[in-house]
């Protein structure tokens, strides 16, 4: 077995001693300089494709930038009229058909030699046909009658201007057909207001107890609004009784002919030391 050299490469001691003109040891051999090749292949090829929109670019001339003018129309110079060419004719006026009229004057008062001849008015037949007016002619039986518009006065016409009214507020009833209610009757209701009042601590030093007449509207929703101390006690039960009214859920409104309206309640409020 002969020896292998000092500076024999990996692919010289893989096929020692074997035959190297197998196709296996010229591509190992080729291997590197293939794969450098391929690489600056690639790399050009990647450089190529990288700068070629830049050199398109570079190499495209820029088109002219055109300006903009600005045109007034108001200062153009008008065109120009030639003092021999005729105005334009008039437009020739339309004629409205006639309708068939009968007189019929309304009644004026004037003194007896001013009278003239009594003229017995139309039958209702003739007015079928006709349209009062005050003389009588023919005309077309199947023209319709035109109505034409008042003249403008010479003096500067007035013009209306369109208030729009301030919206009526909704009343608030007193009394009505069906009182509001807390959802659940005045057993949940005193129940809600048994866990949510707390006794002040100035009224519990005080040693005051009592009740606090409250009144509040119910609106058409069921909301509260407008809280009131009608009678307090003071010591911090009024501002507690107006707390917890405010912080009460929706009602059921109350109704005057089956229809919710706004009604002013009154309610009192008991604080008691135990």
């Amino acid at each position: 077995m002969a020896e292998t050299p000092q500076n024999a490469t990996l692919d010289d001691i893989v096929f020692a001693n074997r035959n190297q003109a197998y196709g296996a040891y010229s591509l190992r051999k080729e291997y590197p300089k293939t794969v450098t090749r391929a690489l600056i292949i690639g790399g050009i090829l990647f450089t190529l494709g990288v700068l070629t929109p830049t050199i398109i670019t570079a190499l495209t001339p820029e088109p002219e930038e055109q300006a903009m003018v600005e045109v007034d129309l108001m200062k153009l110079p008008p065109p120009p009229i030639d003092p021999n060419e005729p105005p334009p004719p008039p437009p020739p006026p339309v004629e409205v058909p006639k309708v068939n009229t009968v007189k019929f004057l309304p009644p004026e008062v004037k003194p007896d030699e001013e009278v003239p001849e009594e003229t017995p008015p139309p039958a209702v037949e003739e007015l079928k046909e006709a349209v009062a007016a005050e003389k009588t002619q023919e005309g077309d039986p199947n023209a319709e009658e035109v109505i034409a518009a008042p003249e403008a006065s010479a003096g500067p016409s007035k013009v209306e201007v369109a208030v729009e009214a301030a919206p009526k507020e909704e009343e608030i009833f007193t009394v009505v057909e069906q009182q509001p209610e807390f959802a659940g009757g005045m057993a949940a209701l005193s129940q809600f207001l048994s866990k949510n009042l707390r006794y002040p601590a100035a009224a519990q030093r005080a040693n005051i107890s009592g009740r606090v007449f409250v009144s509040f509207v119910v609106n058409t929703d069921g909301s509260i609004q407008d809280v009131q101390v009608l009678k307090g006690l003071g010591f911090g039960t009024d501002e507690e009784a107006t707390r917890v009214i405010k912080s009460m859920p929706k009602w059921r409104p109350g109704k005057q002919s089956g229809r919710p309206v706004r009604v002013k309640y009154n309610l009192p409020i008991n604080f008691t030391l135990e």
